[in-house]
Parts: C-alpha cells; structure tokens; sequence
C-alpha cells in the first residue's frame, strides 16, 4: 500500500498504453501497488515462467495508488489486465459485479504448486466477503499481504498507557499533533469501534456486524468523534506521515501496521524510535490479493504468476522488501517464514500467533516451535488478543457516498 507520486504514476500509464500491439498471448499486465514487490522476485519471473512451460512471456508491469481509481480501469475502461491485487473490500465489490474469473489452478502441475502456501486464517477472512454461499472466496483471489490499523508513535512525546484507546485523538495534550491517514473507510472502520464500544461490551452488538454494516446512525457517531479531534489532528496524509514523525513535528499517526514497520525502520536509521500500538476496542485487519479481472487476455500467465508469488521463498522476499505481512502461512510455508521470522535475540516477548500458522507445533530446522508463544515482530504478527478485537472491512455499496460526504466535511471543517 505504499505510494508514490501521480506523475510517475501517470508516465507509467502512458509507457503501458504504448504497449497496444504487443501479442497478448506472451505478454502478461500487472497491475498492483507502488512499492509493493521484490525487484528481484519481480525481474525472476519471466525466467521462471519459461523454465516452467518452456513460453516466453514479457512482463508488463503497472502501479496504482488508490483502489477506486485501479478499479475505474477495469470497470469502466475494460483495461485488459492479466493480474491485479486490489484490497479486500474491492474483491468484495468486483464479485459481486462479476468482474472476476476463478484462478485456473488445475493448470499448474502438482510439482509447482504453491497455492496451499496461503494461511487458514486468510483464507477463512476471504471468504467472509463471499456474495453467497455457493461462491468460494479462494477459487477468485489469493491472499497477498495483510496487516492491522493503529497508532505509529514517538515514545519521547507520548506514553503507551495514553493510546490504549482510540479517546486518544480527543486528548488535548496532543493539539496538532497527529496524523490520520486520508483513508476514509480504514479511519471509519476502527473509530466505529470506539464510538460504539459501550454496545459492544454490552454484547448489544459485535464488531464485524459494526463494521459491516453502514448506516446513518453510525456515520454520525464517527463524523462527530472526528469533529471533536480536528484541534488535535495537523493533517491528511497518503505518505509522508513517516517524515513528520521522524522530524518530530508530529507524535501519532494512524496508519497501517506495514507503514508503521517501515516509518519504524526509517526512524531508526536515524536515532529515532518509534512504536506501533493497537488501541483496546479493536481495529481492522486488512487483506491485499491477487485476483485475474474478467478482460484478462493471457489467464494461463496470470495463473502462473500468481501461484509463483504463492512460493514461500518468494512472500518472505516481498515481505521483507516491502515492510508487509505475507498471507503466507500454509503448511509448506510456515517453516520458511518462521526460519526467518522467529527471533528470540530481536523480539524476548513472545506472541501467540497460532490463528495464522494453526494450533499444531511446527517443525523448523529441527526445532518445535509452539504458534502460541513465538518470537516474531509484534508490529507484524500482532498477538491473537488483538486479532480477536478485529473486524474485516467490507464493500461499503451504496453507503459509499455517505461515507465519502462525511469525510469531506470533516476534512473542510475548521
């Protein structure tokens, strides 16, 4: 989900449209996130694809920056990409508008097959967003990267204790100092939470059915906490969040787990510390996936391709490069991502991640590993506590312009 600016953006775009009379049969279009990829993994692929089928296949490889512009492309434009990797709740919207075609899995051989590398749990949140009951979520996308919503913070400004809720956007003590991401559904979705968290623990309502279902009641309640937190919030930022946090001009910022791993990585480099921390009355988890849209040209690329960023070698790459969190975590990938993830020496405190990597030990380098006490990133894999206070983000419908017109009143109010 990382960004870059509109002009490259948009020379990008007209280096692709230039592209036209290419032979679609040995030409695959991606299109997926800026800053979202290995390069190596990504300049590996047409050697690997030739090596498989002995086919040539030419990579043509476009970036977006917001899923609502990615998706006008194809629904509108009838872009004929082969691959794209939209956002959970617009694999949501793309199955329901019938915008998708299942992943051709019985075509790779067994011998490369790496589609069973994908984590139980990510599989089971995909298909929450099923349009029915006959339709299984993992036969139209699989999971890429994935994380949470929080707080990134200064620890020299700001104590833990003080962000244990989201209340902490009301604080006085923090006029002007905070960013919020200008990311309407994310900062709707967890401040829901907080505005309704009275009925939650009253148990009068839970947290998917909050999140899921949009209604006027609801938006009011957000638009008003966010009134209340203009004094505190100094402005909307897409992706220099991690520059004014590093410069020490702001002390909170609400961001995804992936920009906070990598503002946190950053800020290191250069004597500062940061942390991430998600607030008690719970947040959302979001999903990345890789999906082949209906104007696909070359589906037997696209099926390769996919399954080739499925290969466990090739998620701990992307994840690495990128600060994101695989899907992967299957039973072929979970040693492989524990073998590089799980480090008693950086992370002493342990996290019970047995919903991603399942309740059984696993075996890594001759070591058994308990998933409920591992050694790995928390800002990564936060601990099942956290994740059993998160609701998956859903396709908004025709609440999208509520949603959209309280957001610009918020933004234009002083």
């Amino acid at each position: 989900m990382k960004k870059i600016s509109t002009f490259i953006l948009a020379l990008v775009a007209i280096v692709m449209s230039s592209c036209g009379g290419t032979d679609r049969a040995h030409q695959l279009k991606v299109l997926n996130w800026a800053d979202y990829i290995d390069e190596q993994v990504k300049a590996d692929f047409e050697q690997w694809y030739f090596e498989q089928t002995g086919e040539k296949v030419e990579l043509v490889y476009e970036m977006f920056d917001i899923n609502e512009t990615a998706l006008t492309k194809i629904e509108v434009g009838h872009e004929d990409y082969d691959v794209f990797c939209p956002s959970e709740y617009i694999i949501e919207r793309m199955l329901k508008k019938d915008l998708l075609i299942p992943i051709q899995k019985d075509s790779i051989p067994d011998s490369i097959y790496y589609f069973n590398n994908i984590s139980p749990f990510v599989l089971d949140k995909f298909q929450q967003m099923s349009p029915s009951e006959d339709v299984k979520v993992s036969d139209y996308t699989a999971g890429y990267m994935w994380g949470t919503t929080g707080f990134i913070y200064n620890p020299q400004y700001v104590d833990r204790e003080e962000l244990t809720s989201w209340a902490a956007i009301l604080n006085p003590k923090f006029e002007n100092r905070i960013l919020m991401k200008d990311a309407f559904r994310d900062v709707y979705s967890v401040l829901v939470l907080y505005a309704f968290a009275d009925q939650i623990e009253a148990g009068e309502v839970d947290r998917d059915e909050l999140v899921r279902n949009i209604t006027p009641e609801r938006v009011e309640a957000v638009k008003q906490v966010l009134l209340q937190a203009k004094k505190q919030i100094s402005g909307w930022e897409v992706d220099f969040g991690k520059e004014e946090m590093t410069k020490g001009k702001t002390w909170l910022n609400l961001s995804w787990s992936g920009d906070a791993q990598f503002a946190i990585e950053e800020a290191s480099e250069m004597g500062v510390m940061l942390d991430y921390i998600v607030p008690q009355e719970g947040s959302n988890v979001w999903f990345d996936g890789w999906v082949i849209p209906k104007y696909a040209k070359n589906v037997k690329a696209a099926t390769y391709f996919i399954d080739y960023m499925c290969k466990a070698q090739n998620a701990l790459a992307n994840m690495t490069a990128i600060g994101y969190v695989s899907c992967a975590g299957g039973e072929k990938a979970a040693p492989v991502i524990l073998a590089a993830q799980n480090d008693e020496e950086a992370w002493p405190e342990t996290v019970d991640a047995s919903y991603f990597f399942g309740e059984e030990p696993i075996v890594v380098d001759g070591d058994t590993l308990d998933t409920h006490a591992l050694h790995l990133n928390p800002v990564y894999y936060a601990d099942k506590s956290t994740i059993d206070r998160c609701a998956l983000m859903h396709d908004a419908g025709d609440a999208q312009e509520m949603l959209l017109e309280m957001w610009n009143e918020i933004k234009l109010a002083r």
